[in-house]
């Protein structure tokens, strides 16, 4: 917060600052007597008929009436990171897009649509790097056109909390009625100290291909034949595998070696054998493949409610870079007016 010589807390921003990284303080409880100081971080997205708009780290809206300000002024972005290697935004959704390819993609300026038969949001949903060339709402009319011909719901995937990610979008989106469905969140971390950790030897065959019984314990049953170009396509993919006394295997894996990075996805473990080290050895096998390949740093994706694998990829030293979401076109029949501020 800034504060004049007098000491009293100062307020430094204007509409102009939209777009900009902020911090403000405001009064709660309607500045009654009992009211208290909140501090809010996050994206200026708006500050229309009195009300300002904040998106935070994780996505979360805060709409903040003017009158309750006491400060607030423009911040720096934020600040490096203190683990795990530097990369931006940008580098990161990139990487993460050539480990989950599409079926079908087509370019709409800066903004790339993909499709895959419905197989995950990930490989069905715009990914918007810039300008899609067009007026948004125009833009939007072109995506949901393009979903609607292949059967598909329209989706975009964006992002919040770094440097270069979408808090502006995502407001737009969401005065349009469009609905945040899913959210988690891209964590990094070094390659090496993965690669020390759980070791059961040739316990964890690696495979280019996921076979059959990877396929049984994988999550999405029934895979099918666009699935399957989904999960094998990629710089260099690997899947890791951890053999069970029946017919399913204990423990699987996916790993894509991207450059210096190397993505891990579909870590899953039988629930009988969980809390044995089984996700560990088979993220070890995988980053020692991804080591030999030259790769350096890690990355995965996670959801905020998945608790368990939260804390085993903090234990291996991952921390969250920036969160991303999912948005679902509203219903035809929807007036977007309601769902605005």
């Amino acid at each position: 917060m800034e504060f004049t010589a007098g000491g009293r807390l100062e307020l430094r921003l204007t509409a102009s600052d939209v777009g900009k990284r902020v911090s403000v303080r405001r009064l709660t409880e309607g500045g009654s007597p009992g009211a208290k100081f909140t501090d809010t971080v996050g994206v200026l997205t708006s500050w229309n008929d009195g009300v300002l708009l904040i998106t935070k780290r994780d996505g979360e809206q805060v709409r903040i009436p003017e009158s309750s300000l006491v400060a607030g002024k423009a911040v720096p972005a934020a600040p490096a990171r203190r683990r795990g290697p530097a990369a931006s935004y940008e580098e990161l959704a990139r990487t993460a897009a050539r480990a989950w390819q599409p079926v079908e993609s087509e370019r709409l300026g800066d903004w790339e649509l993909r499709a895959a038969g419905g197989f995950t949001r990930r490989a069905n949903s715009v990914l918007p790097m810039g300008d899609p060339g067009l007026p948004l709402d125009e833009a939007l009319t072109r995506v949901r056109a393009w979903y609607e011909r292949r059967g598909l719901p329209a989706y975009i995937q964006t992002a919040t909390g770094a440097e270069g990610t979408q808090e502006l979008l995502c407001a737009e989106l969401e005065a349009r009625g469009w609905v945040r469905e899913v959210s988690a969140e891209l964590w990094v971390g070094a390659l090496a100290p993965v690669a020390d950790g759980v070791d059961l030897g040739d316990r964890v065959g690696l495979t280019r291909e996921p076979g059959e019984a990877w396929l049984g314990r994988y999550q999405r049953k029934g895979a099918s034949e666009v699935a399957l170009k989904v999960l094998t396509t990629g710089p260099s993919v690997w899947f890791a595998t951890v053999p069970g006394d029946g017919g399913e295997p204990d423990a699987i894996g996916r790993c894509v070696v991207d450059g210096r990075w190397a993505g891990f996805a579909a870590v899953e473990v039988a629930p009988s054998r969980r809390r044995e080290g089984l996700a560990s050895a088979v993220m070890t096998a995988l980053a020692c493949r991804a080591l030999e390949e030259g790769a350096s740093a890690a990355w995965l994706q996670v959801e905020a409610d998945n608790e368990g694998a939260r804390a085993l990829y903090g234990r291996l030293g991952f921390a969250a870079h920036h969160a991303y979401h999912h948005y679902r076109a509203p219903e035809p029949d929807r007036d977007p007016d309601s769902a605005g501020h």
